[in-house]
Formats: structure tokens, C-alpha cells, sequence
């Protein structure tokens, strides 16, 4: 049996020139958590080509959803950013993770920490019930270069409180952070800084990180994975696995597509 689906490709959405999001079908027999990755790509002379993607969209829901970057010389984004709907897609049959809540000790607050393409595992994780059954408040924060790249910041804003599941939680319980780095905006500066200089929690009016009632899912660069992990440790928090739940996550499949 072949470790892939091929599913159709739904609709196409370019944010800019440099990302996009496609969704796709589902194979009625595809089970995974909220937060898991598959690996997905295209068939190139008569082999799969592919890469690890988180899951936008909610377990829930029938179709797929995939948040991409565009590299133009990257063996499979070069090739995928040209997908048109009715394309065909790999997709590999067994998601997994470690950005999972199941994975995180009980707490008060869950905090949601993205760059770039690193908001995906999140999108779904915020349109999961359990999640809000789980943590009194989420807060998402995605980092970014330019405003541009905020994907699905319309969405989380305007459409999410409206949501016909999670509607109710969404405008009690989620607060959305979206940062920016390189050009003016209401909010300003990478992550990492805001994180440890306490912007964020002043902004938010939240209390400082406190390792009894925090947990963090991380997602994102390499360098702000590292640079998180290290912060988070320092404040006593430690980190949890698919053997053991612990106080924060990382998810570490990302890779330059």
C-alpha cells in the first residue's frame, strides 16, 4: 500500500509572492490530532516528492488546508506554488507531532508562539473545541516581516468569533498578537524580544509567564525555536514530549521547502 493519497486540489490562495495557502480533499480514512504534520508534495518523474507541512485546517473538517512558502529554487515549493484546482497532490496517510495538547501539562493560559508559515499547526488548534475546554485563555502571536504575510489575520479578527463550533470561546477566550519587523504596525518587533522583554504581556495585560499556570506551543524559525526553548527552561519551564507531557512544545519538522 502506498504511503500516500492523492487528493484534488481544491482552491488556491497567493497571500504574496512569497506565500500561499491550497486546500485540498480528504480521504475519508485520514485521522489526525489538531497540530499534527503530514508529509505532502507532487509526484516528479514517477516519484514523491515531498516535505512536511502542518494541517491548517481543524480534524473536524472534510477538505485539507495547507499554508506554503515560495522558494524558487526549492525542489518541491517551486513546483507546488504553480498547483492550479483539480491538480493532484500527495498526501501522506499518518499526520503526527508533537504540537498537540494532549502533550501539554493542565493549565490557566496557553500561548501559541509562530513565525512565518509556523501559524498553520495553530489555525487548527484554535478552532478546537477542547482547546478552550482545556485553557481559560489562548493567545496566539504570529511574527512576521512584513503585514503582508499576516495570513489568516482576516479570519482570527472578523470571522473566528462567528465561528459556528468555537464562535463563543473565540471572542471570550482567544486573544491574537500578530507582530511585524520590518515595516510600521500597531505591533512591532520579533518574538523572541517580545517575549522577554514582557511586551507582550504588558500589551495584552497578562500577567508575567509563571511556569504553575503557562503553556507555550512554539513553532517556527529554527533560530526562534532555539532561542524560546532557552528562555522558557530559564523560567523553569520544561518541555514536554510524546512520552511525557510537560510545559511547552516545539515542533521541530520544519524545514526551507
Amino acid at each position: 500500500m502506498s504511503a500516500f493519497n492523492e487528493e484534488k486540489v481544491l482552491s488556491v490562495h497567493h497571500w504574496t509572492d512569497k506565500l500561499f495557502t491550497f486546500t485540498t480533499t480528504r480521504a475519508t480514512s485520514l485521522r489526525f490530532s489538531n497540530g499534527h504534520f503530514t508529509m505532502i508534495g507532487l509526484r516528479v518523474d514517477g516519484k514523491p516528492l515531498v516535505r512536511a507541512y502542518s494541517i491548517v485546517s481543524a480534524n473536524y473538517e472534510e477538505h485539507l488546508e495547507f499554508l506554503s512558502i515560495k522558494v524558487p529554487d526549492g525542489p518541491l515549493t517551486s513546483r507546488l506554488q504553480h498547483i492550479q484546482v483539480g491538480d493532484t497532490v500527495l498526501v501522506g496517510r499518518k499526520p503526527t507531532g508533537t504540537l498537540v495538547i494532549d502533550y501539554l501539562l493542565p493549565g490557566k493560559r496557553l500561548y501559541l508562539l509562530s513565525t512565518g508559515t509556523g501559524l498553520a499547526p495553530f489555525m487548527s488548534i484554535v478552532r478546537d473545541p477542547e482547546t478552550y475546554q482545556k485553557f481559560e485563555q489562548v493567545i496566539l502571536v504570529h511574527g512576521v516581516r512584513q503585514k503582508d504575510e499576516l495570513a489568516y489575520h482576516d479570519l482570527l479578527v472578523e470571522h473566528m468569533p462567528e465561528h459556528e463550533l468555537v464562535g463563543d470561546q473565540v471572542a471570550s477566550q482567544l486573544r491574537y498578537y500578530p507582530t511585524v519587523t520590518r515595516e510600521a504596525y500597531r505591533n512591532m518587533g520579533r518574538v523572541t524580544e517580545l517575549m522577554e522583554t514582557g511586551k507582550i504581556f504588558d500589551d495584552l495585560a497578562l500577567p508575567a509567564l509563571d511556569a504553575a499556570h503557562d503553556r507555550v506551543m512554539i513553532c517556527g524559525s529554527p533560530g526562534m525555536l532555539r532561542d524560546l526553548k532557552h528562555m522558557l527552561e530559564a523560567r523553569g519551564l520544561a518541555e514536554g514530549n510524546t512520552q511525557a507531557p510537560g510545559a511547552f512544545v516545539i515542533e521541530r519538522a520544519f524545514a526551507e521547502q
